[in-house]
Formats: C-alpha cells, sequence, structure tokens
C-alpha cells in the first residue's frame, strides 16, 4: 500500500455547488411532475417550442436523431457503460468504475419510477414520456465521464464547475432535441430527463465516495 488515498469521484472543490444544483433540479423534477401528471397532450410551453410530431425533421437531420437516440437506447447505453468502465479500470479508477454503474442504475431507475408515478403519455396510453429517460441517461453519462475528468485533470472550482454544465449542457440539449424531433418526448419531459440527471448524479457520487472512505478507513484500521 502506498498510503496516498483514492481520488474522489465528486471533486471536493465541487461538491457545495453540486449540491445546490442538484436541490435545484430535483425541485423542477418534482414541480414539473406535479404539473403534468396525468396529461396526454403537450402543454402551452412545448407548443411554444414545438409541436412533437414523428416527422419534425427530414435526412439527414433525421438520421443524426436516430444516432443519438440509439446510444439511449439497451445497446447503444450498455455499450457506453462497459468502455467507461473498461477505460476506468484501465486507469486503475475502481471507485469511478462503481460511479457508472451505480449513476446510470440510479438515473435510470428513478426516471422509469417517475415516469410511472407522474404518468403522462404521448401518443397513446403506453406511452409515458415524463421525463425522458434517454435524455436523463446521456445526460447523467456525460457527468460522470466530466466529473472524471475534472478530478484527473485537478481543475478548480470555476474552471470544473463550468466545464460539467457546459457538457451536461450539451449532452442534454443534444439528446432532447433528438427525442423532440422523433416525437418522442414533449420538450418539458426532456427538461425533467435533464434536471433529473443533475439530481440523482452528484448525489451518488458524494454517496459513492463516503462508502468507499469508509471501507478504506476500516481496512486500515484492521492492518493496524
Amino acid at each position: 500500500m502506498t498510503g496516498r488515498p483514492a481520488a474522489a469521484v465528486l471533486p471536493p472543490s465541487l461538491r457545495v455547488w453540486l449540491g445546490l444544483i442538484a436541490g435545484l433540479a430535483a425541485l423542477v423534477v418534482v414541480v414539473l411532475g406535479v404539473l403534468y401528471a396525468g396529461h396526454s397532450e403537450p402543454s402551452t410551453v412545448d407548443r411554444w417550442i414545438i409541436q412533437p410530431t414523428a416527422d419534425s425533421v427530414g435526412p439527414p437531420w433525421r438520421d443524426v436523431a436516430l444516432a443519438l437516440d440509439f446510444l439511449g437506447e439497451p445497446a447503444g447505453a450498455a455499450t457506453l457503460v462497459v468502455a467507461a468502465v473498461a477505460g476506468c479500470l484501465l486507469l486503475r479508477r475502481p471507485r469511478a468504475a462503481v460511479l457508472v454503474v451505480a449513476g446510470v442504475g440510479l438515473t435510470v431507475g428513478t426516471a422509469t419510477l417517475l415516469k410511472h408515478l407522474v404518468g403522462r403519455t404521448i401518443h397513446g396510453d403506453g406511452n409515458l414520456s415524463y421525463p425522458s429517460g434517454h435524455t436523463a441517461f446521456f445526460t447523467a453519462f456525460a457527468l460522470m465521464v466530466t466529473l472524471l475528468a475534472t478530478g484527473r485533470l485537478r481543475l478548480g472550482r470555476t474552471a470544473g464547475l463550468l466545464l460539467v454544465l457546459a457538457t451536461a449542457l450539451a449532452a442534454g440539449a443534444a439528446m432532447g432535441w433528438a427525442q423532440v424531433a422523433l416525437g418522442a418526448h414533449y420538450p418539458t419531459d426532456v427538461l425533467g430527463g435533464w434536471c433529473t440527471a443533475l439530481a440523482v448524479i452528484p448525489a451518488t457520487a458524494w454517496l459513492v465516495d463516503r462508502l468507499a472512505d469508509r471501507m478504506t478507513d476500516a481496512g486500515r484500521r484492521q492492518l493496524r
């Protein structure tokens, strides 16, 4: 053993700010869920942005939207997760690998639970839409990768926070655009999915760090 502490997956310099953002994001998720519970039509806000249809975009942009959508499907999402976990293990960051698996699981699980609780639908009763699971997953994945990069590059609070938020915004906007363009979700579903990831990932990263630190401390006490 080198005695060197394992790198935190939630950089200490970002904990307070990301905690505040997570709290605000959770509030947005709840408010939107209450507002649109049981709805089956786009809201005024949704109509103001775009009317979701199955042919909102044509080639070649439709192909781009379909490619992005695939990354949120089980096969595409599994590929991203396996690649990320393998990368973490190659870099000897087991804690980061745990975050990727736990973060994806909790984010997707939360989005799925919310869909059944809210009961908002699109294009038929069987299509639960709030929040967008694709947007939640892709944003969560981008957030985790960026958090790990921020810690590895040892970025300061301002640079790290800007990078994390910019990446989350870009990922959420890209997947959100694809979901609305394909008529799979209302714009407010996308916002709910984005905020779900912002709420879940910082909390998950904090929990992973806390549990890992406790296990490390317990192991050191046993060696004494």
